[in-house]
């Protein structure tokens, strides 16, 4: 899990997905004082397409039953994907000074989503936070394929989207690219990017 040191923000953007252990994450961080604003993102992506609800329904529930009030609270519920999780909060946001703002992902998510962020928003100061979930909880539970299958999904994304100028380049180590072509290889490729 990356994340970074946590810093007082303007904002705490939960990103949307299928796991509301980032919008408990995101109240936490609120509760801790790091923000005085919550932003759930998130409309139906591809995991959530059959929900009844958006994802940011979903989270901004899960983040009043964890104390934030609804005025601490936005909703953004248009988004499909982590780009559109930026741009869509941005204008959101728009006329508020954001200078600086903390994003809460999936664990294997906060690299690619700081480095969107940076593309996306890049006059805004990003910080990145996760839910403090081990590998094994993701794995051993009843979705662990899916974990892994989005996982390998999530590493390529890191390198098409660099080249696509959707997202600032990271680097990715040699171990952990060679780990994921072997997943690949083996049959975890189901949400390959081209």
């Amino acid at each position: 899990m990356f994340v970074t040191p946590m810093a007082r923000a303007e904002v705490i953007l939960a990103m949307g997905c299928h796991d509301v252990r980032v919008a408990v994450q995101a109240a936490r961080l609120w509760h801790e004082g790091w923000a005085p604003l919550v932003v759930v993102s998130g409309g139906r992506g591809k995991v959530t397409s059959g929900w009844a609800e958006t994802e940011a329904r979903v989270f901004a529930r899960a983040v009043r039953e964890h104390g934030v009030p609804a005025d601490a609270l936005l909703l953004e519920e248009t988004a499909t994907n982590t780009g559109e999780n930026i741009t869509a909060t941005r204008r959101l946001l728009e006329g508020r000074e954001i200078r600086r703002g903390i994003l809460v992902a999936k664990p294997y998510m906060t690299r690619r989503s700081l480095a969107t962020a940076r593309r996306r928003w890049p006059d805004v100061e990003w910080l990145a936070s996760a839910p403090e979930v081990g590998y094994e909880a993701h794995v051993d539970g009843p979705d662990g394929r899916r974990f892994l299958e989005l996982m390998v999904g999530d590493l390529r994304r890191m390198a098409v989207y660099a080249e696509r100028g959707f997202q600032v380049p990271v680097p990715v180590p040699e171990e952990a690219w060679a780990a994921h072509e072997e997943l690949a290889r083996l049959g975890y490729g189901r949400y390959l990017t081209g």
